[in-house]
């Protein structure tokens, strides 16, 4: 094959599109493959998904290390494509292909930085199998002999790295300050099978990450700052040593900002600052900071930029679930939607500047780790344990609408305003539900509702909350608000359930989708719309009615709930007999060209029961 370059396109086939007076050059890029049962680089080529059968090169190679040269430099280019075979590869030293790597160093012994690719529409991209049709069955990357890092985007832009599980072998924590036998062996050869983190990156835009389970490393899950537009979807980061994502790379220049939109989706952060047996991937050993640890599940240095968390959980972290507090750069904004923050030991969420939170349960349940025979030592509440803590600095506006906020820290919700406000400031909180409980740290307590610090200042605009056993503190409450049980589906902290019983005062009695220049959201926190009967739900959830199975040809057993609204239908017949149950305020049409009714049946007074049989 003749290779050529043009344009720093590097070597690749180049043509040249003429578009608005602008040569771009596009470059064709070649797919590289690795799979357990290929080849040395001296053996295949790595350009056919094809096991090594001892004749030809066109055949895969048996390692990711293969894919670098005698030096630990890359073969392949900036667009290019590795795609990894199911299996488990050993990354460090004393896997395939590191003679490069110097025993006295083996912490540098790690696949180089992803090559950037030529731009946004031709990424480099290192591939599990199957990324493209749901990574049943990731490939397994684990760290052996301390690598710093098994995957390095230090440098990279124009990426994608999808459907990889990046672990290692060890239950072992860096620099660990607990039981000398779960600290990872540091300073003479042989290390043992642990690494200290799973990605690093720096410098580095237009990076995708998708469905990466990221777990169990010694030290950190991911490593990253002075990021610019990335994008990560159904990752997962769990049971990393001291955090699950480190967002302060404080390099020299630039420290650690980010810019451009940062965006997280299906993003699941659990069980940071723990150990995670092997192979049972179970919590040990959790610790916190006044242990030596740290215990963030995601907590970032000074940075702007543009984040919007989806869908996505921050749980059993043994400090805060998701740590914001130091977006302190201009131009940022935060959104947060229809995400799950529960038992962590800090904070559950922790914001400054322009923010806007909807359809999120957090559960400030910060004493979870108290007691428990995986906890070495962890700040019960710290910093207050506030379930949601909002720095404002001036000007900002900060709106909390539809979540369901409760726990046993200090105080549900903290306001707080920065040195630099100036009245201008504005919170808005409505249609939401706060439940307060005993204090963990004082039992003589109960957690406060809202509470601004050092005053209330600036537009404090709430209202159509639920405020139920909280203290009230500097934030009175409104006309609308009410203070009766919301009468949730399970309230025990540790068992929280934030869906809503029938007869719940918060049924229906939310401002309506689009209220407040359109903050009401048409949806709740599974995507279910809103509303769902009347009105609209206040709270992160909306009680939403399912139809029991009921298209005959008997229906019994069942139970239509109040509020329901069901059409039961067959083809041929329909016989309505025993244990039936129609509550009052269901709406159920039996439909058939038969109906048969057997003598048990009752409908209630205020339920609405019809049976319709066609006419021949």
């Amino acid at each position: 094959m003749i290779k050529w370059g043009l344009f720093g396109c590097g070597l690749c086939w180049v043509v040249l599109v003429f578009s608005l007076f602008v040569w771009q050059p596009l470059c064709l890029a070649d797919t590289y493959y690795v799979r357990t049962d290929g080849g040395t680089a001296a053996q295949c080529n790595g350009l056919s998904n094809a096991a090594y059968t001892g004749t030809g090169n066109q055949c895969a190679w048996s390692h990711p290390f293969w894919a670098l040269d005698t030096s630990g430099n890359w073969r392949i280019q900036g667009g290019d494509t590795i795609i990894i075979s199911p299996g488990s590869y050993k990354m460090g030293f004393g896997a395939p292909n590191t003679g490069w790597c110097d025993s006295a160093y083996p912490y540098d012994c790690h696949l180089p930085p992803v090559p950037s690719g030529p731009n946004t529409a031709q990424p480099t991209r290192i591939l599990g199998s199957g990324w493209n049709q749901g990574c049943s069955t990731p490939p397994e990357l684990w760290g052996a002999e301390r690598p710093y890092q098994i995957v390095s985007l230090d440098g990279t832009s124009n990426a994608v790295v999808s459907c990889l599980e990046i672990t290692d072998r060890s239950s072992c924590i860096e620099d660990y300050q607990g039981d000398p036998s779960m600290n990872c062996q540091r300073d003479t050869p042989p290390f043992g099978d642990w690494a200290s983190g799973g990605i690093y990156a720096a410098n580095s835009s237009n990076v995708t990450l998708s469905h990466l389970n990221v777990h169990g490393l010694a030290h950190h899950g991911v490593h990253a700052g002075l990021l610019s537009n990335w994008t990560v979807e159904n990752v997962r980061i769990a049971g990393n040593g001291w955090v699950g994502w480190d967002g302060d790379t404080d390099l020299t220049e630039g420290g650690s900002a980010c810019t451009g939109n940062m965006i997280f989706r299906n993003f699941t952060v659990e069980w940071n600052g723990c150990g995670e047996r092997y192979p049972e991937e179970t919590p040990t050993g959790c610790w916190a900071q006044t242990a030596g640890g740290y215990g963030d599940g995601m907590g970032l240095g000074r940075t702007g930029g543009n984040w919007l968390f989806e869908n996505s959980i921050f749980s059993y972290n043994t400090s805060d679930g998701l740590d914001m507090l130091y977006v302190r750069d201009d131009p940022s904004n935060i959104e947060i939607k229809r995400t799950q923050a529960y038992g962590n030991a800090g904070n559950q969420i922790k914001t400054n500047g322009p923010t806007h939170i909807e359809n999120t349960l957090l559960v400030g349940n910060c004493g979870f780790f108290d007691g428990k025979d995986f906890t070495l030592h962890v700040d019960n509440c710290r910093a207050g344990g506030q379930a949601l803590s909002l720095d404002f600095r001036r000007g900002n506006r900060i709106s909390v609408i539809n979540s369901t906020i409760v726990g046993h820290g200090d105080i549900l919700c903290l306001a707080y305003r920065n040195e630099d406000c100036d009245g201008s400031e504005s919170l808005i909180a409505q249609n939401n539900v706060f439940m307060g409980y005993t204090e963990f740290l004082d039992p003589e307590d109960r957690s406060s509702y809202i509470w601004f610090e050092p005053e209330v200042s600036g537009t404090v605009n709430t209202d159509y909350n639920v405020v139920f056993n909280a203290k009230i503190g500097n934030v009175a409450l409104a006309a609308h608000d009410l203070i009766q049980d919301p009468q949730v589906v399970n309230s025990n902290l540790e068992m929280f359930d934030g869906h809503l019983q029938a007869g719940s005062p918060v049924i229906d009695s939310g401002l309506a989708v689009g209220s407040l220049s359109g903050l009401v959201p048409d949806h709740d926190l599974e995507n279910n719309s809103r509303p769902w009967g009347a009105g609209v739900d206040r709270g992160a959830y909306e009680r939403t009615i399912t139809c029991p199975p009921c298209s005959g040809p008997r229906v019994e057993n069942v139970k239509f709930e109040n509020e329901c609204n069901c059409t039961c239908t067959n083809a041929a017949s329909l016989t309505i007999g025993a244990n039936v149950v129609i509550e009052t305020g269901a709406t159920v049409s039996f439909q058939a060209p038969v109906v048969t009714v057997e003598p048990a049946f009752h409908a209630p007074s205020g339920s609405k029961v019809s049976i319709k049989q066609p006419s021949s």
